[in-house]
């Protein structure tokens, strides 16, 4: 079965609980209980699910980051390959600009 992606809800309805039931021994009517055990139920989901969210994000860019740079290292490795087997190649000279290919008026 795939992952549980409700913890924000689970969360909420902890603290919904937990605040009617303080709400009730501090002597509040059931109608304020209930209205506070409301707002602790959507503050806290709201809470949950930003950090949820956050850390996807930052676990999504750091994979991505990874990737890259393994992706780079293989061109690396790729190039510097390349370069080892040509013995002609002179690296270090400068290339000249690449004349453009269209007609007409300009440079």
């Amino acid at each position: 079965m795939g992952k549980f992606r409700g913890w924000h809800i689970v969360a909420g309805i902890a603290a919904m609980v937990l605040t009617g039931i303080l709400g009730n021994s501090m002597g509040l009517n059931n109608t304020a209980a209930f209205m506070s055990s409301c707002v602790a139920f959507v503050a806290v989901s709201m809470w949950m699910d930003s950090r949820i969210t956050t850390r996807r994000r930052r676990d999504s860019a750091r994979d991505g980051a990874r990737a890259t740079s393994r992706e780079r290292a293989q061109e690396t490795e790729a190039d510097g390959a390349a370069a080892a087997g040509d013995a002609g190649s002179a690296p270090d000279r400068q290339f000249e600009a690449e004349q453009p290919k269209r007609e007409g008026r300009g440079s």
